[in-house]
């Protein structure tokens, strides 16, 4: 599985480079998102949501061991329920992103954010994957999601994309004594080449074009927030069922 692969790549010299700058940034950057639910989808064993502050943090995938499981296109979260949804390296994964998208369009407040992170396809790291072909181990066999395309996805949904950022320039080696070596890329990669970081940031927020947003008092938001309800999913079987009926 992807995922999995994606995920004992983390571990390795080359993963915990890309995993610093990630967290570094996100760390920045989430720390001043407010509100009450923020869910990460996916890579439960990374807390890439540490730093934020909203009293009641989830995490979602389709696997055990996390407070939801869940389909990522299903998600089972009433409309409108959220103020934040991280989606660390999620698209790029997976076969059918538009629909996580939607999913996420769907569950989050008006101004609430969505906060993508991903591989870069125009950069070293891009260029490597592209030599790797799709047989590549990970996590080269992921389908990178350049930014310019990223945006006008948000677009189709109403979402304006604000706070961005590029890192990791060096170039993908394994081993920790060149990613050293090739560290001082990065000072100049902010100044010579600020677009062509082997890994992205970015945060979108939705935006409800013709409508004035009312604040609501925060005694009856935090109410609402600690009786966020799970929409219950049917078992598998069950929609087999219907479906062999339909048939």
């Amino acid at each position: 599985m992807a995922i999995q692969r994606f995920s004992d790549w983390l571990e390795t010299a080359q993963g915990q480079y890309v995993l610093g700058w990630e967290l570094a940034k996100l760390d920045n950057l989430l720390a001043d998102i407010f509100g009450f639910n923020a869910v990460q989808i996916g890579f439960p064993q990374v807390d890439f949501l540490r730093a934020n502050r909203m009293p009641f943090r989830f995490y979602c995938c389709d696997h055990a061991g996390v407070a939801v499981k869940s389909d990522p296109h299903h998600l089972p979260f009433a409309t409108n329920s959220l103020d934040l949804v991280v989606l660390p390296h999620v698209l790029e994964f997976d076969a059918n992103p538009h629909q996580i998208l939607r999913e996420v369009d769907r569950v989050l407040v008006p101004e609430g954010s969505a906060v993508v992170v991903g591989f870069n396809p125009f950069s070293l790291w891009g260029l490597r994957r592209l030599l790797a072909g799709k047989r590549g181990e990970a996590p080269w066999q992921g389908r990178y999601i350049s930014v310019p395309r990223l945006r006008d996805w948000f677009a189709l949904l109403g979402h304006e994309t604000r706070a961005g950022a590029f890192g990791c320039y060096v170039p993908p080696v394994q081993q920790e004594k060149w990613l050293t070596r090739w560290h001082f890329m990065e000072a100049a990669g902010d100044r010579w080449w600020p677009i062509a970081g082997g890994v992205y940031v970015v945060q979108a927020l939705k935006r409800q074009q013709g409508m004035r947003l009312i604040t609501p008092k925060w005694k009856d938001r935090m109410a609402r927030a600690k009786a966020l309800a799970l929409m219950p999913q049917k078992p598998l079987t069950q929609r087999n069922e219907k479906i062999g009926d339909a048939q």
